[in-house]
């Protein structure tokens, strides 16, 4: 594992104890493994991935641990964790900064708003990071109900990372956070997390809570049609005080 990861993690603001967790993570997998950065470069990372992919299904017709990882404990749950840490080491090595290759990579698909410079990506990803660490510091904010459950880091699932992932006591629930305005991509990115997260947990309810400053027409007129999925406005607040 490459020493800058830890000063990935603090710039993407994921608190101290986070950042401990998944280092040692990434570490445990890397014993059973070996080096993830050879794995990158020689094409055979999505094989470890492969390995600590357990299913809701798998668990309930009781399949055995199929990684080399040892554990004490439910297996989907610690497979989930370890698979979880293991995508964001290969964001991290993706990134722009961070590549092996040291080359540029263009925005993903996540970043539905179209940027005209490339400060103006990064501020609005820094305002979402933000966003997410206020909201996980005060998750009943949102909703009273909701309990965070993905242990302090996005949850990976087959088409990205999902911000927060949360339960209200009856359903899974899924949490987007957009910087600005959203628009009707940002629906099909949620929805996409909804049914990832669905069948990953064997059919579990699942809804979703998808968070902006405003949202165009076509983003609510899509909204009406999907009981599951909410929409929340956030606002920013400034306060003043007299320089002494």
């Amino acid at each position: 594992m490459r020493q800058d990861y830890q000063k990935w993690l603090s710039e993407q603001q994921y608190a101290d104890n986070t950042q401990v967790v998944q280092i040692n993570r990434v570490k445990k997998v890397e014993e059973c493994y070996g080096n993830f950065d050879d794995h990158f470069r020689n094409g055979t990372y999505e094989n470890v991935i492969n390995d600590l992919t357990y299913s809701t299904n798998d668990e309930n017709a009781k399949k055995p641990n199929p990684s080399k990882i040892k554990f004490v404990g439910n297996t989907r749950n610690n497979l989930q964790s370890y698979k979880s840490a293991v995508v964001r080491y290969k964001k991290f090595l993706n990134d722009a900064g961070y590549s092996l290759a040291a080359s540029k990579i263009e925005p993903s698909e996540e970043n539905f708003d179209t940027p005209s410079t490339e400060e103006s990506i990064q501020q609005r990803f820094t305002l979402e990071r933000d966003m997410q660490a206020a909201l996980r510091l005060n998750i009943c904010s949102l909703d009273p109900h909701l309990k965070i459950i993905d242990d302090g880091a996005e949850r990976a699932v087959n088409s990205g990372f999902i911000d927060i992932t949360c339960d209200d006591g009856n359903s899974l629930v899924v949490v987007e956070l957009k910087a600005g305005k959203a628009d009707s991509r940002a629906i099909g990115q949620i929805l996409g997390y909804m049914g990832d997260l669905q069948e990953e947990e064997g059919g579990k309810t699942v809804c979703g809570i998808l968070v902006a400053q405003e949202f165009d027409k076509r983003t609510k007129a899509a909204a009406r049609v999907v009981p599951a999925l909410s929409l929340k406005k956030y606002s920013i607040e400034f306060k003043f005080t007299q320089e002494d």
